[in-house]
């Protein structure tokens, strides 16, 4: 009967040879997309991409079409919407002013 030591190592070994093989296949199939798409004439365009590198890139958080409804006191605008509020805005309310006093 095998140890726990013994049923780990095992386990480590098998999930090494297993990445291995991932890599290996993944580059087969990368290879095989880039021979097709070179075939037929495709870009990452095509396929829905916007980038080239080959790297899929995270979009940015959009910004709020709304308009600023609120200017803080070095500038800030704010659309006064839902979500967290802004850090000058909790400082004006920790102040125990008024948010309506940066009204545009």
């Amino acid at each position: 009967m095998s140890t726990y030591i013994e049923l780990k190592a095992q386990a480590e070994a098998m999930l090494a040879q297993a990445e291995l093989v991932r890599k290996q296949e993944l580059a087969a199939v990368i290879q095989d997309i880039k021979a097709k798409m070179k075939e037929y004439g495709l870009t990452t365009a095509d396929l829905g991409g916007a980038s080239t590198s080959g790297v899929r890139k995270l979009s940015a958080k959009s910004k709020s079409t709304a308009p600023a409804k609120y200017r803080g006191p070095n500038g800030e605008l704010w659309a006064g919407g839902l979500g967290r509020k802004p850090e000058w805005v909790r400082a004006v309310l920790a102040s125990g002013k008024s948010i309506d006093d940066y009204l545009i």
